[in-house]
């Protein structure tokens, strides 16, 4: 028994520096990644990124429009089924706020209820546009776009019931 106890007890080695700079020790593999290779890797994503990020940003301007588009079409039937209930469509005056509120000035609706919970504000966070006699059909709804501004092209134009 003293044997087995005795030979698991191993003398501890002393480890000098000299063994640690040896050939031997400086070709054992080592984890981790070269400043070479982790450059490589950046110089890809940098590429990746020049070539997704303004794709993205496209497709955020064409959500915008076309969820302006969706709110002018809402509005829009919603100022029909105004017209159906009171012979009329609201003033530019009353404006789309008749949608939410009934009208305190003249001419005054036979039928009125709410036909809108609340009013949308356009994508770009400014209230839509009404005119009664409109410019370009009866009555026009329309946003300025991301501009503000009446006419524009691209991002910037007009998006109305026209449309």
């Amino acid at each position: 028994m003293n044997r087995i106890a005795h030979s698991a007890r191993r003398p501890h080695r002393l480890v000098s520096m000299n063994s640690i700079h040896s050939p031997a020790a400086r070709h054992k593999p080592r984890s981790g990644f070269t400043l070479i290779e982790l450059m490589v890797v950046l110089v890809i994503i940098g590429v990746l990124a020049a070539l997704v990020v303004p794709n993205v940003l496209d497709r955020a301007d064409d959500a915008r429009v076309t969820a302006a588009r969706t709110d002018v079409n809402n509005l829009t039937q919603a100022l029909k089924l105004y017209k159906l209930d009171n012979l009329r469509y609201p003033t530019t005056e009353q404006g789309l706020q008749a949608l939410v509120a009934k009208p305190s000035t003249g001419p005054q609706p036979l039928n009125w209820k709410p036909y809108l919970d609340k009013l949308p504000q356009d994508p770009w966070g400014q209230p839509y546009q009404y005119l009664n006699p409109g410019l370009k059909g009866e009555v026009d709804v329309f946003s300025f776009g991301a501009d503000n501004k009446s006419g524009g092209t691209g991002r910037d134009a007009d998006i109305g019931s026209w449309q």
